[in-house]
């Protein structure tokens, strides 16, 4: 878990093809979530446009497994328990009577002067709690700010989350970031001592050079190449660029994933495997399809 509460997930795979990689990261928005399609504003008195409070509703993630509902047909505005989860935020700003009078703090001052995604409450919608007894459909994250309000104002809406992808509209996407790079490969042309093994250890990203005590001597190794992030900072010191060789391992590529927590990583990546299995399927379809000349 990450610091801002974002998982994320990284593996290694053995490839010749790299096609295969950039396949598999434009895969990753076809990958269904559950997000705000629809806001029913029954009242908002906030300071915070309709249309505003509606777009930043839509880009809260939701905790909600998209592979237990179905697409929403076309046209349909009411939706059903099996393709729509509906979310009511109903809030009002008041006035703290035990508040201390010289106090200036709205935290003191107000209750409920913010907002948060906490408050958003799953409404069951026809048999969705005999569907889904153990579910705890929810925002993923409960401190997402989406409102400030003061005494008399509030906000009532109802909220209609569907199944949607991200090549659609970003609000579905799963993944925070999706990148993938060649596994650093660095070799030590030469034993390197003391000051200058503590000047290389400077140059890389921390954890990549190890420091050893042989025989009285600081001696650098390199630990693990995988951190380094090729910054290339070795090159700037004319003792240490001619004794390092930095290169890329050409058919080893890590492939890094972070979730906005929607969906474990792992899970992400399976299912885009799936997407990508299924579209190359389709293409083999149409080539057997094809008449034979």
């Amino acid at each position: 878990m990450g610091e801002n509460g974002h998982s994320s997930w990284v593996f290694c795979w053995h490839v010749f093809q790299l096609s295969t990689y950039a396949d598999l990261i434009s895969c990753l928005p076809e990958v269904p979530t559950m997000a705000v399609e629809k806001v029913f504003v029954y009242n908002n008195t906030s300071i915070v446009q309709d249309e505003i409070l509606a777009h930043r509703l839509g880009l809260i993630p939701i905790r909600a497994d998209p592979r237990l509902f179905e697409y929403r047909n076309q046209g349909d505005e009411e939706g059903t328990e099996i393709d729509t989860l509906q979310f009511q935020l109903k809030i009002k700003c008041s006035r703290n009577p035990q508040a201390a009078k010289e106090s200036s703090d709205p935290n003191e001052l107000y209750f409920n002067h913010k907002v948060y995604s906490k408050h958003m409450t799953w409404v069951p919608l026809g048999n969705q709690t005999d569907l889904f007894p153990d579910a705890d459909f929810r925002p993923v994250h409960d401190d997402i700010l989406i409102a400030l309000l003061r005494p008399g104002q509030e906000i009532d809406v109802l909220m209609h989350c569907v199944k949607g992808i991200g090549k659609d509209h970003a609000k579905f996407s799963p993944v925070a970031t999706a990148s993938y790079r060649l596994l650093p490969d660095i070799t030590l042309l030469q034993p390197i001592e003391d000051e200058a093994a503590e000047m290389l250890q400077k140059c890389f990203s921390p954890g990549v050079i190890e420091i050893q005590n042989i025989k009285g001597k600081k001696v650098a190794r390199v630990a693990n190449a995988r951190l380094d992030t090729f910054s290339r900072e070795v090159f700037r010191h004319e003792g240490l660029k001619n004794l390092v060789r930095l290169a890329r391992v050409r058919n080893h590529y890590i492939f890094s994933v972070e979730s906005t927590g929607i969906l474990p990583p792992d899970v992400l990546v399976s299912e885009a495997i799936k997407i990508l299995m299924g579209k190359c399927q389709r293409f083999l379809n149409e080539l057997d399809s094809v008449p034979m000349e």
